[in-house]
């Protein structure tokens, strides 16, 4: 089998000692060729069995023999083309494997808010004290609501109940429920927004949650509550999440991802009172490349035994 392997920001490099375990899963005469820029892609994409990284689409569309796509990143909203959907490639990505940073992120967001850190930091003045003092809230016994109940909505729902909230989720699949967390089906999903001091989005980018988060939600949110966000950028309308936030529909907003993004320098949101935004961290972790490494070792090992994948996208679905 001939592998891939095209290095970016979350697996930079494999160690020498995963490269060995690479090749001994793939099976007797495997070879592994790093391909770092564009032009290296596609001159070895064309004889390629399996892929570990991520392509261009149009270095994509040059595979003529791949059967398996291992993306190095949870989403695949970026490179889930109409051929990719259509063709016989296996994918799979680090779904259900970034819900320990992304959830402790979203709790760094959240506190920032709610202990007045944002304010604190932005200005540095012993005056705002008592102002800070007496915005500040205690998470114990507020109510927590999850928008998608996957990996990345499990981690956020520890963590809560951890904090003694209370915890409402809705998902649009039938998935396995929490201890201690009240999960609906996505027609609640007006039922939660009423219900919550907290909004955390742990959805995929995807067709339906494109642009979800509108005006029309945010006027169904309680008016202190607070929205976090630290999936998709795309999944909240960007216009209308600041005219929320300054007509004070909502109480605030922690933001990992905007929309537009790149958000632009000299954007409103970066200072605005009630926000706090991050640059696209919170997908930072010195485990990540580690773990996505180990599925891939035994997803090709899987592959050779014909088992059954880990970590596998519905291409029609989109997750």
């Amino acid at each position: 089998m001939k592998i891939v392997y095209t290095p970016n920001m979350i697996c930079p490099a494999i160690p020498p000692d995963d490269q060995r375990r690479i090749l001994e899963a793939a099976g007797p005469g495997s070879t592994l060729v790093e391909a770092r820029d564009a032009e290296t892609q596609r001159k070895e994409i064309t004889d390629a069995e399996a892929l570990f990284g991520r392509v261009p689409n149009d270095v994509f569309a040059g595979a003529r023999r791949l059967r398996y796509y291992h993306s190095i990143g949870a989403g695949v909203d970026a490179i889930l083309t109409p051929e990719l959907v259509a063709s016989d490639v296996i994918l799979a990505s680090e779904k259900g494997e970034v819900g320990i940073h992304l959830a402790e992120h979203a709790f760094a967001l959240l506190l920032a808010l709610t202990r007045g850190l944002h304010t604190a930091l932005r200005r540095p003045d012993y005056s705002l004290r008592e102002p800070i003092r007496k915005e500040q809230w205690e998470l114990a016994e507020r109510t927590l609501g999850i928008v998608g109940f996957g990996g990345t909505g499990r981690a956020v729902a520890e963590r809560a109940l951890a904090f003694r909230m209370r915890v409402l989720a809705v998902d649009i699949e039938d998935v396995a429920g929490l201890a201690g967390v009240t999960l609906w089906k996505a027609d609640r999903l007006h039922d939660l927004l009423g219900e919550s001091d907290v909004v955390v989005i742990c959805l995929p980018l995807t067709k339906a949650t494109r642009h979800l988060f509108t005006r029309d939600l945010f006027r169904r949110m309680r008016r202190h509550a607070l929205l976090i966000n630290v999936t998709r950028g795309a999944i909240v309308y960007g216009d209308d999440l600041l005219a929320a936030l300054d007509e004070g529909l909502i109480g605030g907003a922690g933001l990992d991802v905007t929309d537009p993004e790149p958000l632009p320098a000299g954007h409103r949101l970066w200072s605005h009172p009630r926000a706090v935004v991050t640059p696209h961290t919170a997908g930072g972790s010195p485990r990540r490349a580690g773990r996505v490494i180990a599925t891939f070792i035994e997803n090709l090992q899987r592959l050779r035994d014909g088992r059954p994948l880990l970590a596998l996208i519905d291409k029609e679905k989109g997750y």
